[in-house]
């Protein structure tokens, strides 16, 4: 039986796309091995948003040809996108292909192994206009599904090469959606995370069908239990959005909404679409129609141009709002954006210094959040045994609005919808009681792991 192995660097939307292509493989008969083993074929799905990760994605590709120069080395994503000519340079590379016709990637195998020379199949990509369809029914590991409905950007944030290796916004069709969604409940997932790259687009390019639409119709699929977005915009969620996560039970109480930068001047040369006054009301809306929310962001610490002042008001800001936690992260150059062009780059000292201190913040808002929930029982769906400890019998899973909570159970609940009462706020891990339990799961997933 011939093996296949992937390595995947990235996003989220990056693994999906590796659980697509291993369908491809499982369905040409292939077993798939880890990475570090001997296989015939290597997939390395690559990162590009930032320069780092051009870097990490050629150490693993040099990783691949090493362990067995006989294998078939074959490199997608967005590096793959960006810089083929790039990659194809790196000996014992023999198939380039981008964020597209990931579907041929069995055909462009066969015919590098009758021809024997390098294949470079990576297209325009900003000449793309549908969605590559790649279904994933059922994945490995995994209590949650993850549905990717979207995919590409057009938003050209100046920080950001991922429209250049994404390509244009495009909608997975709402009939695909429901299908596929239909297919991972019968395989026995309570829970679903839409997801995409720029999730909240979702039906710009359709007629007259938006995301409100196909949040509704998910509602209505027999046997969904939540349904989580991965990500959205603040600029994306309108009035119509709103009204639906507050009307459906299945939509879960947690929303990530990257802010970026808490200071508007920082917010214009970014080239984001909202004021932080528009992103306030925003927020107010939605706490105001889901009393409780979980709100999650993404910040970018020490952009060029951020003064002291600057970043103290946008530190205000972000207190004042009160997040549930926020991912921080140093801006880092990257080639070929117009961030990386500017002037008033900001020393890396100082640029550390503040992420630790926002990190500092988003760990005091994230325990407040949840000391606001003890007492309260949370529909929780555990994952995993819990190994942070050496207590026996204690399993860890996600309430709906994104504690992650420890409580006494068997592993035989993983993948269940439980009750379980909070009674012990922390960061990063809480503790809980469990009260009940719904329906019995099914087996593949009472020995699933976290995502």
């Amino acid at each position: 039986m011939p093996s296949v192995a992937f390595y995947t660097l990235g996003c989220k939307v990056n693994f999906y796309d590796t659980e697509a292509m291993w369908q491809l493989f499982k369905q040409e008969g292939y077993e798939q091995v880890d990475f570090d083993a001997t296989a015939d074929v290597y997939i390395v799905n690559t990162c590009t948003v930032t320069n780092t990760g051009d870097k990490k994605s050629r150490q693993i590709i040099r990783r691949a040809v090493r362990r067995n120069p006989d294998a078939v080395i074959a490199v997608t994503g967005c590096y793959a996108q960006t810089s083929p000519a790039e990659i194809l340079a790196i000996p014992g590379v023999d198939l380039v292909v981008g964020t597209q016709d990931r579907e041929k990637l069995m055909s462009f195998i066969d015919q590098y192994q009758q021809e024997r020379q390098p294949v470079n199949a990576v297209r325009n990509i900003m000449k793309t206009r549908e969605f590559e369809e790649l279904d994933v029914p059922d994945f490995a590991e995994r209590t949650r599904a993850f549905l990717k409905i979207q995919e590409g950007c057009n938003n050209f944030c100046t920080f950001c090469i991922i429209p250049w290796s994404r390509g244009l916004s495009r909608s997975r069709s709402p009939e695909s959606v429901l299908a596929q969604a239909r297919q991972l409940v019968e395989a026995g997932y309570k829970e679903i995370v839409l997801t995409g790259i720029h999730t909240g687009g979702y039906g710009d390019d359709l007629e007259a069908y938006r995301l409100a639409d196909l949040l509704e119709d998910l509602d209505k699929v027999d046997g969904l239990e939540r349904i989580r977005i991965s990500s959205i915009e603040a600029s994306q969620i309108d009035e119509r959005v709103i009204a639906v996560l507050n009307r459906s039970p299945k939509m879960c109480r947690h929303l990530h909404i990257p802010l970026q930068a808490g200071n508007d001047a920082v917010l214009k040369r970014m080239r984001r679409k909202y004021t932080t006054a528009e992103f306030a009301e925003k927020i107010r809306r939605l706490k105001e129609a889901m009393p409780g929310v979980a709100i999650t962001t993404d910040v970018i610490v020490g952009f060029p141009g951020e003064t002291e002042e600057m970043y103290r008001e946008g530190y205000a800001f972000m207190e004042e709002i009160g997040f549930a936690e926020m991912h921080v992260f140093p801006y880092s150059k990257r080639t070929g954006t117009p961030a990386a062009r500017m002037e008033d780059q900001v020393d890396e000292d100082v640029k550390h210094e503040r992420v630790h201190q926002l990190i500092d913040l988003s760990e005091r808002m994230q325990l407040d959040y949840a000391r606001h929930h003890v007492g309260q029982v949370l529909d929780v769906i555990p994952e995993r045994a819990h190994k942070g400890d050496e207590e026996a019998g204690m399993i860890m899973g996600y309430s709906g609005n994104y504690i992650q909570i420890v409580f006494e159970g068997s592993e035989s609940l993983i993948g269940q919808l439980c009750q379980v009462r909070l009674t012990e706020a922390g960061v990063n891990e809480c503790r809980g009681e469990l009260v009940a339990v719904t329906e019995s799961a099914p087996a593949q997933l009472r020995t699933a792991s976290v995502v």
